[in-house]
């Protein structure tokens, strides 16, 4: 079957990562809100659970988008894997010298930023979805507002938001350029421009959801 070959493995990983791409975007753009203040920012959470009424049931479609996104990140964790065993099996002699050859720090550091992400999102869903009484001791349900003020008046929690945010901008930057390759869509004379856009994401949407911790720790929130 196709999925089977190295090109559909890249495919289903472009695919995914062009979901999550559009999550990140649409996240970012909500956590902004918390610039409207408390009241804005709660009926903006509230009314997620309440998408696609009155066809849809209370919480269904936030149900459905978060099976899309699960299904999406296991597969896009599963090609990244399959790609490199058939990698390694292509090459089963390591080289006697490693040098990296055109590849930037972002292409270098995938494997280990995706690994890093993953980590990162399992303690963002433990902090500021589920409440772990060992992150967020005050959490409220209900009350998202609060709970994001208060989990960003740690420092700590503040510094590992931001250097994931790093990561994901690193990943964001290769990853895309990434798809216009594996999609047949890069073109010699709009590389520059290609390159240029996927820099433009990377920075500004690692830069938009900053701006949210940066404010509430220097007290501009709250």
């Amino acid at each position: 079957m196709w999925f089977r070959s190295s090109i559909g493995k890249k495919l289903v990983m472009s695919i995914t990562g062009l979901i999550w791409i559009g999550y990140l975007v649409l996240h970012m753009y909500g956590n902004l809100k918390v610039f409207a203040g408390a009241e804005a920012f709660n009926h903006y959470a509230e009314n997620l659970r309440a998408l696609g009424a009155p066809l849809l049931g209370y919480g269904h479609a936030l149900l459905a988008a978060r099976l899309v996104f699960t299904v999406s990140i296991v597969l896009h964790v599963w090609a990244a894997i399959a790609l490199r065993n058939m990698a390694a099996r292509a090459r089963p002699q390591r080289y006697a010298t490693y040098k990296i050859v055109q590849a930037n720090y972002a292409a270098v550091t995938m494997r280990w930023g995706g690994a890093a992400i993953a980590a990162f999102l399992v303690y963002h869903l433990a902090h500021f979805t589920w409440g772990a009484s060992f992150l967020q001791p005050g959490f409220t349900r209900g009350d998202a507002f609060g709970n994001l003020v208060t989990g960003f008046q740690n420092p700590v929690h503040v510094g590992l938001y931001l250097a994931a945010l790093v990561v994901v901008g690193l990943h964001l930057y290769h990853g895309s350029w990434s798809f216009f390759q594996t999609m047949g869509w890069r073109v010699e004379r709009y590389d520059r421009a290609i390159r240029a856009g996927t820099a433009l994401l990377a920075l500004s949407v690692p830069l938009g959801f900053a701006v949210v911790p940066l404010s509430v720790a220097a007290g501009l929130v709250s």
